[in-house]
């Protein structure tokens, strides 16, 4: 069969290119590795009786995407509270109402307290310039055309229409540490370590790493906040919503699809190679792959200028998160929302100085969230290369830990353990294609955003064969649940023609 546009991937980026393509009238094919599609964004049955959403507690496309494409996707529930669990059995309890979060810090600072309501607009301002960032064209440095820069002309304008004291805190923070950017605001432990506990999800960073104040700004972007904004139907409802959405356009999702390689001819991409020996042409390829399984596996090394292939080599990932979800007897006593075991900042350090030594945390940072009798936990630092042993071994001891950790603050959890499941780094890349268990398919670091994602002078969705593009998280835009970096590399194919 032939097409004219193929996606390797049908995770919500990929889903989120191939509407906008199908809308854009091209006969669009999404071949999806696992027998269901949504990448991440799954909510998966681990067991009869057990299901979950498998690694993302929440998720929210950008509203813009949700109205381009008309879907039927419920509107998240209103910001929970998002609860840090300090020692001594003491919790902070942030609501999602700046005034009532407000009355909770002023038992650990008054000053805090009043300075609170102040954070959370400048976050929300800082997070909106981010997102217009994310949606704004990067420059292919060191060479570009004028009309290449205007973008960004536009984009530093807009960095200006902050105003001259939020400007300078924006760029200023994107290059601290949270420890750093929280010591500015507050003066309280206990405040700051849960939000520098946002600023460290999901990357291989401490809270005293340069470059955390971005992604705290980029986690409170996606999330909407601190805390995570449920999904009715769970987060696998988004992905059948971008799939029915698809398929009402003509577009087509193939599961028990996976691609071997990326046919290449004349330096240009002109199909794939199915691993059933089935051969399909098109006229473009989008990978929603992360950029060094597409560079190194799917085109390979023999294709590409030996230059790209040392960069492509060069992506960080370092995936340190693992899963624990926890199937319960319904009465393990935690409450709603979003609780974090961050005690302090030198807590958290300490969780991260375990993962560069290639060891899991033996008094990790977690996040759980629950629903109903589910309670799942979001594990750090569980390195991906492991210095001594196997995840084989390691997977019972990141469960033992993870449940014996949140017991600590939440006496009686433990003993109303019925089953559990645990997605470690490994299973992260066998089973979802997350090379090297990187959940952004390359860390979201100060060398590796905005116009050096995925890679210096590669940065429009382009690659250097023709007809190939990317689409996943590894490009700019990308990181998280947006769909931002799939709308964008969707825009750049449609104008191309």
């Amino acid at each position: 069969m032939a097409c004219d546009v193929i996606i390797i991937g049908a995770g919500h980026n990929g889903l989120v290119a191939a509407n906008y393509l199908a809308k854009a009238g091209r006969k669009v094919l999404v071949l999806e590795r696992r027998d269901i599609p949504g990448g991440q964004l799954v909510t998966e049955s681990f067991a009869e009786g057990f299901s979950a959403d498998a690694l993302y507690a929440s998720a929210q496309l950008r509203p813009d995407i949700v109205a381009d494409l008309g879907l039927r996707i419920e509107a998240p529930r209103a910001n929970s509270a998002y609860t840090c669990l300090l020692d001594g059995g003491k919790r902070l309890t942030l609501d999602a109402d700046p005034a009532r979060a407000s009355a909770a810090i002023k038992e650990f600072s008054a000053r805090d307290a009043e300075r609170w309501p102040e954070f959370v607009a400048f976050m929300d301002r800082a997070a909106a310039f981010l997102d217009a960032a994310y949606r704004t064209p990067m420059p292919r440095l060191p060479h570009f055309a004028l009309r290449e820069g205007l973008p960004l002309a536009g984009l530093l304008w807009k960095l200006r229409r902050l105003g001259g004291r939020d400007m300078f805190r924006v760029v200023r923070a994107m290059s601290m540490s949270a420890e750093e950017f929280t010591s500015d605001w507050f003066e309280s432990e206990p405040l700051r370590a849960a939000v520098s506990a946002l600023a460290i999800h999901g990357v291989t960073l401490g809270p005293m790493s340069a470059g955390t104040g971005y992604t705290l700004m980029h986690n409170w972007l996606n999330r909407g906040g601190l805390a995570h904004r449920p999904v009715a139907g769970g987060v696998g409802s988004i992905t059948a919503a971008l799939v029915d959405a698809l398929k009402s356009r003509g577009g087509e999702v193939r599961t028990s699809a996976e691609v071997r390689n990326v046919i290449v001819d004349g330096q240009r991409a002109r199909g794939v190679h199915l691993a059933n020996g089935e051969e399909i042409a098109a006229d473009c390829v989008i990978s929603a792959a992360d950029p060094r399984r597409t560079f190194l596996h799917l085109v390979g090394a023999a294709e590409l200028p030996p230059e790209f292939v040392w960069q492509a080599q060069s992506i960080k990932l370092r995936g340190c998160v693992a899963k624990v979800h926890v199937e319960t007897d319904g009465k393990h006593g935690l409450p709603d929302g979003t609780l974090a075991v961050a005690p302090s900042i030198r807590y958290l350090e300490r969780a991260y100085d375990a993962a560069k030594y290639g060891e899991t945390s033996a008094q990790p940072y977690l996040e759980a969230t629950t629903n109903g009798n589910i309670v799942s936990i979001h594990f750090q630092f569980a390195p991906y290369a492991l210095r001594n042993g196997d995840w084989d071994a390691a997977r019972a001891i990141v469960a033992q830990r993870a449940i014996d950790t949140l017991d600590a603050h939440c006496s009686g959890f433990k003993a109303s353990v019925r089953r559990t499941h645990v997605i470690t780094p490994r299973d992260l890349e066998s089973d979802y294609g997350l090379s090297e268990g990187d959940l952004n398919h390359g860390q979201l670091i100060l060398d590796q955003i905005f116009f050096m994602r995925p890679l210096p002078g590669w940065s429009k969705h382009a690659t250097p064969i023709d007809g190939l593009y990317l689409c996943g998280s590894g490009v700019h835009g990308g990181g998280g649940i947006s769909g931002a970096a799939g709308r964008n590399a969707a825009q750049v194919v449609i104008t191309s023609k």
